[in-house]
């Protein structure tokens, strides 16, 4: 099993050396090399996404990342900026389906901004369309408007597009993936506003008659950033597009108390992931070793349980991380009156300390 460790900028290598340590721990055979990846790689490299990097992600079974960007790479030009590199991944590994879960832990309930009643036993999964929409939509640039409002005035667009296959595709990981929780699919559109979400859920509608066992209802984006803050259990998996899931996952992270708790997994059609913690690079706390690590540690166990098919280990570092949570130890992030502050280390050491000493089970 080969990994491809790409730590990036910011707090992205402390909190993958954390989930290095934990993949340490659980004594599996695994063949990790790291390389420069963003705002890291460009200042060796000129370039966010070097070639070597990007074949070494290629030949890999799965890829750790951490995080990339920093604000003093804001003036670059945009396919230079440690972002790009990111993108340039997802494009170059075929990478469409995010897994972003949103889990509310027992221990955490406090945190949240929430009334506990609303997100305890919250367990959402946002599944969001990576190769499509805006992002990576043509035409787009600057130019000179020739009509709307202004012409003559200097405007910038982007295109919003999206194909039967990229649609059909994502709707079916969604229904599958709710075959194995509560058989509910919430699809989420702008379709009375944009003809690219009417197309989409059309295509949908079409693809749930394969799957009479699964419920599924369509909402407006704008419904479902309230519904997800007023009763963000009534939902189980959430499909959309590029954009909207961006947005909305990190709305959903919030719930749980902190996005430093969220993983992400962003597979291609032969299982190949990209694993990464959903929040940022934080260059304001980089190197203080303050970040919290437990976003990218179970962004690990994903790793493990989707591309490395090695449920068993997942199992044992999700029992750890709450094994850990339960003893009362708290990243500043999620701190709250009664438990106990640490850094990013002795967090990982907790985790490590869980998994080693086997007085958990998965």
């Amino acid at each position: 099993m080969k990994i491809a460790v790409l730590p990036g900028d910011g707090i992205g290598t402390e909190i993958v050396a954390e989930a290095i340590r934990v993949l340490d721990a659980l004594d599996l055979s695994f063949e990790m090399e790291t390389a420069l990846v963003g705002g890291a790689a460009y200042e060796a490299h000129g370039h966010p996404l070097p070639e070597a990097t990007l074949k070494l992600a290629k030949e890999a079974d799965a890829v750790l990342f951490g995080a990339v960007g920093d604000w003093k790479y804001d003036k670059l030009d945009r396919p230079l900026r440690p972002e790009q590199a990111i993108l340039g991944l997802r494009k170059n590994l075929g990478l469409f389906a995010n897994f972003r879960p949103a889990i509310c832990y027992e221990q955490l309930v406090g945190a949240s901004s929430l009334k506990p009643e609303l997100i305890a036993g919250l367990d959402i999964l946002i599944i969001r369309e990576l190769t499509g929409d805006i992002y990576f939509g043509q035409p787009r640039g600057r130019r000179t408007a020739v009509d709307g409002h202004f012409p003559g005035a200097d405007e910038a667009f982007d295109t919003m597009r999206y194909s039967r296959p990229e649609v059909e595709r994502i709707a079916r990981v969604a229904f599958e993936a709710a075959r194995k929780r509560s058989k509910r699919v919430t699809s989420v559109d702008k379709a009375n506003v944009l003809e690219t979400f009417q197309f989409w859920k059309d295509i949908v509608t079409e693809v749930h008659k394969d799957y009479p066992d699964i419920e599924l209802d369509h909402m407006y984006v704008d419904n479902a950033a309230m519904q997800l803050v007023k009763a963000p259990k009534k939902f189980d998996v959430i499909v959309t597009g590029n954009m909207f899931g961006d947005i909305l996952s990190d709305e959903a992270a919030m719930l749980t108390g902190s996005i430093g708790m969220l993983p992400s997994a962003s597979l291609n059609s032969s299982n190949q992931g990209l694993y990464e913690p959903s929040h940022g690079s934080a260059p304001d706390i980089a190197g203080k070793g303050v970040a919290n690590p437990l976003a990218t540690i179970l962004s690990a166990a994903m790793m493990l349980r989707f591309s490395l098919n090695q449920a068993e280990a997942a199992d044992r570092i999700e029992s750890a991380v709450k094994h850990v949570l339960a003893s009362g130890l708290r990243t500043g992030d999620i701190w709250s009156e009664g438990t106990k502050r640490v850094g990013t280390r002795e967090m990982g050491d907790a985790v490590v300390a869980a998994i080693t000493k086997k007085t958990i089970t998965g």
